[in-house]
């Protein structure tokens, strides 16, 4: 039987200032926002080719906004996304290398923080 990971929530202060970091500047799609209640505002947005989503809003989670850290994304090339984060006025770090990949790392105006990773390709692989 599959398991498969599909929306992680994600804390944020506001949802807004939140859709617009996530859409404007990192790139998602946002794909739903929708006032259900007074209480509670789904949002989800989804990373480009990513089978997993973020959920923001009001009423989403009990974690405190901000803390949500490690979250990691896979892609082709950490150099051209973390050229690509720059451009759109995402704080990144330096491409960090290590011997199982290579890394860039971001947090968003919370604080909740990501790793994007480029995998190396082995010998055998």
């Amino acid at each position: 039987m599959d398991w498969k990971i599909e929306l992680i929530a994600l804390p944020v202060t506001d949802a807004d200032r939140a859709i617009s970091f996530y859409r404007d500047q990192v790139g998602f799609t946002l794909d739903h926002d929708h006032r259900v209640s007074s209480s509670l505002r789904f949002v989800q947005l989804t990373p480009p080719g990513s089978a997993c989503s973020i959920a923001l809003g009001e009423g989403i989670s009990d974690m405190v906004p901000g803390s949500l850290h490690g979250i990691q994304v896979v892609v082709p090339d950490a150099a051209r996304a973390r050229a690509g984060l720059l451009e759109r006025g995402v704080a990144a770090s330096d491409v960090d290398a290590q011997p199982w990949g290579r890394f860039v790392y971001f947090s968003d105006p919370d604080g909740n923080s990501w790793a994007l990773q480029e995998l190396l390709q082995t010998p055998d692989a």
